[in-house]
């Protein structure tokens, strides 16, 4: 009928505009009901073909209708790609507006359209008709341009293991599918802005797409082939295809149970459940929910537990936080949120967005709830997505996975060569007992297991590369860095609410734009890869060689001989160590070379682009790249392959700072600038070879500290000298500046230490002090005399000790390092260097802590004034972490007055957070130390002792730990973690303050922690910034406002100190005390609580305004009273400050408890920092009050160890002596005076040219 209205109306007649539209309205709706594919082509074929045949141009309507079909496509991308294609000629058409206006859209399609096709971005126009007929597209190539470019040499591994990170890489080698948008208004740069906006955009959408292809591709291969799909040979992708296929049935299915739960009247134990988790089964299509549980599973247990399995509790939270993250990415993705977002209450969204909801018929109110939807629905998901939410979700996607995930495998009969197969689960759901608990666990099958140790599995990786766009600017805790992907500007763990609020609150108040400011700067310096570099590094990969820190392919491993079993058991148990020591090295490697791989895919990716790094900080204010893979806190090659985009010339100063910066990063860094710039110049032929022939010539750069980066500064020194004028070379090299031992520049300047400062270069000289060279001279020295003397260890240490050997435990004793961490760390630096020197692994135990004793030593010597600060910072935190709060008397006092009369108050305890048990939570110490940085960031100790509580998930039931503010604090950790948390506030401050003046002057920076970069030309301008700001901070009395700071915090609370029971105080408060209790005026059985209500009463009487009360007051007699009577409080023994200051030993045993717990202090995401600190993983773990034997790996070492053994019985016995000769009282809280300043005086920094070189 309608082919017959063409021939009889004329193509402009309404009419027939509207007879084609009554049409497509009602086969739109016969695809909706039947969802048939071949109607929707049908249709599609319509408008594209018989409209235009008879000249009809399709009006709003007519769009509106085809968008609403599209949505019922089948292929979710060909549905994006067709919707894309009708917006952008409605917009052609000038009727985008109205199309939106009209109600033929729903809201939900709505806001999907505008995620699809931003409003403010014009998409290609490609021809739906021809794209439904394309083949799947394969990986681009690179340009003509590229097209020699070696391709990186894949480490062996069965099936496409790196198949999915070179998926989401094609985006910037095939540029054909985002077309340059040419018609938009605006400068060239305004286009490339918004043209890397789009790339962006698509590069953080197709992570989960790129997953499901890769498996889907496997599949047909395996399938082209001519083999089944379910042999145990297949590749984990091929497999992880079938899993799919058959887990988003499965799915649905739970999510149909789960809406017909909804309207059951009665409900069993099994619908309350689906009734609970239903809802958020929703939130994601089925194969998102799929695709995200198999990524999950299978990366976890492939990194975490191979052979040993993952716990079924951690598994389950991080399937449910995975579902979780990528929902709330959906819901905000494609607008920015409302103004009044973070403000309204629940009750306020819900009316608003009622509100705008009834006014939708106009295309701004349509855009306007689209914006809102998203923002309430942020908000309703983040309240709602509680750890349980997340548990249960988790636990129902994984056991579907368990009962879909099959895998073949192959076993031969007994007794003949009959081979038979069996589908097996790859997941199967154990138990095992772990200190005496029963522990769920989740394994993979042999099998499985055998073949993801072949062939790791790449997780979706493009959230996690560098952005082609400009960050987003931060806004929020939660609003800046990637376009869609939601990240917190902190990095937090799981549970660490209190540092949340903190954060969400001081954002608020607009504490934290400076903050925010100071991220923008180091995420919109523009990044390139170093092309010369790059070739070099590729072809050193592809040769299989170990060129510089490059893993080789086949590492050559000379495996002993294995001896005997008539063998002496001594050699039979080091041929065992051995085996295992070149195994772990061999795994090590092999480890190494697969994220070299990845580095050098994304490098060679990137080869032609201009890329940013995104920066959030940790809880103290250290700023990290987020992308985590390629980044500048990489290892030597990926600095090697970093350069700035922007260049500038060198200058005549610049050219110098490049030739010190080539020897600096050579390693010839603790001369003097004018040496540093000759030895480059004395080096110019190598230099010169290095840069024309890095790997066949002298290979002089190889020798180098760092080698990459030395290669990299040799052709940039190169280039620069073939110009007719090198001063005029434009540099993009980064040139760095890195701190002295920068934690002991912020102690020497706090405490004016005079010989500190010297030593860390804040006193000007003319040659830069080390202070890792000065600490081993001391060292060297003492072990002369002593090997003169005739000590032992003194003698095989002679000649051995150099500053290598010194340097980590030097760098980390400002951070507090435990005896048995240094002990460690000298025995790691002893054994690298010198593998033969001891015979015994007793021999190595004694010398090493030889020397950790004296490098202690002579920092002592050294720092006296920086230890006085860290004593002091370590006793303030003792004191914080045993008090109550006002508020938590107040409870504790009301619920004394009402159950006074009762039993339960009067065996009420109060408890420590020792690891004893709690009775009431009221009563336990939970003050975190807080304080506020310069740039007035509050830092907020996360360490508490996390309570757990049982949940009933359709798996087991699942013992969840979430940590809520009112936990416990873990004193030990609070108490360890202040010192060096404190320094590194401080240095992050100085960093952002640096970044801020930098910007504002117009250089291009870039920083790791304590190591800042900008261009060559720049540096002495940089330097003055960095002096500058240095003076700045260190002008104020830091200290000074601490210590005004926590007395203000903390004013009303109370903590529990600790005299000798022997002193005259402590006999006068025993006393008091029997007293008490004899007139009943205190509890036997409840003393402490009893006490505190008394000394909290007498203190309120004091502050009366009332004469009689303030008689009364002053005539009661309190433990408090007694002691401010008795004895000046600078004299309380109060409980030492349990970490290790500068140059401080502490008893062993108290270092032991302390070893294994020193990683949670770390830097947080930052693997070299890691490294740094694994010592102390292997610290031991946390002793029992009343255990006695020691661990001979950690403790003090004495030439005699059964007389050591004694001596620390002894050591053992004397403390819990001292600790009964104590008593106790409550006393308000209060800060002892800050230690006296020295001499230095920070405003000589000025002169420096040390300070930063």
């Amino acid at each position: 009928m309608v082919r017959r209205l063409n021939r009889l109306y004329e193509p402009q007649d309404p009419a027939l505009l509207e007879a084609h539209n009554d049409y497509l309205r009602s086969v739109v709706e016969q695809v909706i009901t039947t969802k048939d594919q071949q109607t929707l082509k049908k249709l599609q074929k319509w408008f594209e073909v018989d409209m235009k045949a008879g000249g009809v141009t399709p009006d709003a309507t007519t769009y509106a209708l085809m968008i609403k079909a599209a949505f019922q496509e089948a292929n979710s991308a060909r549905a994006d790609r067709t919707i894309r294609r009708y917006v952008y000629l409605a917009k052609k058409h000038g009727v985008r507006n109205e199309v939106f206006s009209l109600p033929i859209l729903s809201d939900q399609e709505f806001g999907k359209v505008t995620q699809i096709a931003p409003m403010d971005v014009d998409e290609a126009h490609e021809d739906i008709l021809d794209s439904q007929s394309q083949e799947p597209k394969v990986l681009p190539t690179l340009s003509k341009g590229d097209i020699a470019l070696p391709a990186v040499l894949p480490v062996d591994q069965k099936g496409l293991g790196l198949d999915a990170l070179k998926k989401s890489l094609s985006l910037f080698s095939d540029t054909s599918n985002i077309p340059y948008p040419d018609h938009l208004q605006g400068t060239q740069e305004e286009k490339d802005q918004a043209y890397a906006a789009i790339r962006q955009q698509r590069l953080e959408e197709d992570t989960l797409k790129s997953a499901i292809e890769r498996w889907r591709e496997e599949n047909i291969q395996l399938k082209k082939l001519g083999l089944n799909t379910a042999l145990e040979q297949q590749s984990v992708g091929a497999m992880m295809w079938t899993w799919y296929e058959a887990l988003v049935p499965l799915i649905r299915e739970e999510i149909s149970k789960a809406n017909e739960s909804e309207e059951e009247k009665k409900l069993s134990e099994e619908d309350k459940e689906r009734y609970a988790y239903g809802p958020f089964l929703q939130v994601l299509p089925p194969e998102k929910l799929a695709a995200i549980t198999i990524l999950s599973c299978i990366s976890s247990l492939s990194t975490y537990g191979i052979e040993r399995g993952v716990r079924t509790g951690q598994l389950v939270q991080r399937v449910g936080n995975a579902v979780q993250d990528e929902a709330l990415a959906e819901a905000i993705k494609g607008q920015s949120l409302p103004q009044t977002s973070s403000s309204a209450s629940p009750d306020q969204r819900q009316y608003k967005y009622a509100a705008i909801l009834k006014k939708r018929q106009t295309f701004e109110s349509r855009m306007r709830l689209s914006r809102y939807f998203k923002a309430f629905n942020e908000y309703e998901e983040r309240q709602l997505w509680s750890a349980t939410i997340m548990a249960k979700v988790g636990a129902v996607l994984l056991s579907q996975l368990m009962q879909a995930a099959k895998i073949r495998v192959t076993q031969k009969q007994p007794g003949s060569d009959t081979v038979l197969y069996s589908d097996q689960p790859v997941f199967f759901h154990t138990y095992q007992f772990s200190s005496g608990k029963r522990v769920g666990l989740i394994r993979l099958n042999t099998a499985m297991g055998k073949i993801l140790s072949m062939e790791p599995v790449a997780p979706a990786l493009a959230k996690h590369l560098p952005m082609v766009s400009e960050p987003v600017p931060w806004k929020g805790t939660k609003k800046g860095g990637f376009l869609y992907h939601n990240v917190e500007v902190v990095r937090l763990l799981p549970g660490h609410n209190q540092v949340r609020n903190y954060a969400n609150a001081a954002a608020e108040r607009g504490d934290l734009d400076q903050i925010f400011a100071g991220l923008d700067v180091l995420g919109k310096t523009p990044w390139i890869i170093n092309r010369s570099v790059f070739d070099v590094m590729l072809e050193a990969w592809n040769s299989g060689e170990a060129v510089a820190n490059i893993a080789p392919l086949n590492p050559e491993i000379n495996y002993p001989p294995q001896p005997a079993a008539s063998e002496d058991a001594s050699l039979r148990w080091a041929w065992t160590n051995m085996m295992r020591k070149l195994e772990n090295d061999r795994a090590a490697t092999h480890s190494q070379r697969c994220f070299q791989n990845f580095q050098l895919e994304i490098a060679r990716a990137y080869l032609k682009e201009k890329f940013y790094f995104p920066h959030n900080i940790d809880f103290r204010g250290r700023a990290y790249p987020i992308p985590p893979y390629l980044n500048h806190m990489g290892a030597d090659n990926c600095r090697g392959l970093l350069m700035f985009a922007k260049g500038k010339e060198l200058g005549t100063a610049g050219l110098t700072w490049l030739k010190v910066h080539l020897a600096n990063v050579f390693g010839f860094d603790k001369a003097s600038l004018d040496e540093r710039q000759s030895f480059t110049m004395d080096h110019l032929s190598d230099v010169y070879d290095s840069a024309k022939d890095p790997l066949k010539g002298k290979k002089w750069w190889l020798t180098a500290e760092d080698p990459w980066q030395t290669l990299a500064a040799c052709i940039e020194l190169r280039n620069a000298l073939e110009l007719p004028d090198p001063t005029r070379y434009v540099s993009h090299l980064p040139i760095h500046q890195d701190g002295t031992c920068n934690g002991l520049q912020h102690y020497a300047a706090l405490g004016g230490d005079v010989i500190g400062a010297k030593q860390v270069n804040l006193e000007p000289g003319d040659r830069p002090s080390d202070i890792y060279t000065a600490v081993a001279e001391m060292v060297k020295a003492e072990i002369t005399v002593e090997a003169a003397q005739g000590n032992k260890l003194a003698k095989m240490l002679e000649g051995k000790v150099t500053r290598k050997i010194v340097k980590p435990t030097v760098m980390t004793n400002v951070y507090g390092v435990t005896f048995a961490g240094a002990q460690a760390q000298v025995r790691r630096q002893l054994e690298a260097h010198y593998p033969d020197f001891a015979d015994t692994p007793r021999m190595h135990l004694d010398t090493s802590a030889y020397v950790a004793r004296k490098i202690f030593k002579a920092l002592s010597t050294m720092f006296n004034g920086a230890h006085d600060i860290q004593y002091w910072l370590g006793n303030c935190a003792t004191r914080i972490a045993e008090s109550l709060t006002p508020e938590q008397m107040d409870i504790v006092e009301n619920e004394t007055l009402h159950n006074e009369a009762t039993a339960a108050i009067r065996t009420r305890k109060l408890r420590g957070t020792n690891g004893k048990k709690i009775k009431d939570a009221q009563l336990a110490f939970k003050s975190s130390v807080i304080w506020t940085t310069p740039l007035k960031m509050p830092v907020v100790q996360p360490y508490r002792k996390t309570l757990t509580r049982i949940i009933t998930t359709s798996l087991q039931k699942i013992s969840i730990a979430q940590q809520l503010g009112s936990d416990p604090i873990h004193k030990r950790k609070q108490l360890q973690g202040f010192p060096p948390n404190f320094i590194h506030s401080l240095d992050a401050t100085h960093m952002l303050l640096s970044a801020l003046k930098c910007d504002e002057m117009g250089l291009t920076f870039a920083a790791v922690h304590d190591s800042f970069w900008t261009h060559a030309g720049d540096l002495e301008a940089m330097n003055r910034i960095l002096r500058d700001a240095f003076i700045r901070m260190h002008s104020e009395d830091i200290i000074g406002r601490l210590a005004a700071e926590f007395s203000a915090r903390h004013k009303g609370c109370m903590y529990l100190a600790s005299v000798p029971a022997r002193s005259s105080v402590g006999r006068r408060i025993i006393a008091l005390r029997r007293s008490l209790k004899r007139e009943n005026r205190i509890s036997r059985q409840n003393g402490r609580v009893a006490e505190l209500m008394l000394e909290r009463r007498r203190l309120r009487l004091l502050a009366s305004e009332n004469p009689a009360e303030r008689m009364e007051g002053e005539a009661m007699i309190t433990p408090a009273k007694v002691f401010t009577e008795t004895a000046d409080e600078d004299l309380l023994p109060l409980e030492e400050p349990e970490y290790v200051g500068i140059g401080r030993l502490l008893p062993t045993r108290v270092a032991k408890l302390q070893a294994d717990e020193q990683l949670d202090v770390g830097d947080i995401g930052n693997i070299d920092t890691i490294d740094t600190m694994e010592p102390f993983r292997d610290g031991g773990a946390a002793f029992t009050e009343d255990e006695t034997d020691l661990d001979d790996e950690q403790a003090d070492i004495e030439e005699d160890p059964e007389a050591r053994v004694k001596k620390e019985k002894k050591e053992i016995a004397r403390r819990k002596a001292r600790d009964a000769q104590k008593t106790w009282l409550w006393l308000p809280l209060t800060f002892p005076p800050v230690p006296k300043k020295g001499d230095f005086d920070v405003s000589r920094l000025k002169d420096s040219q040390y300070f930063f070189s």
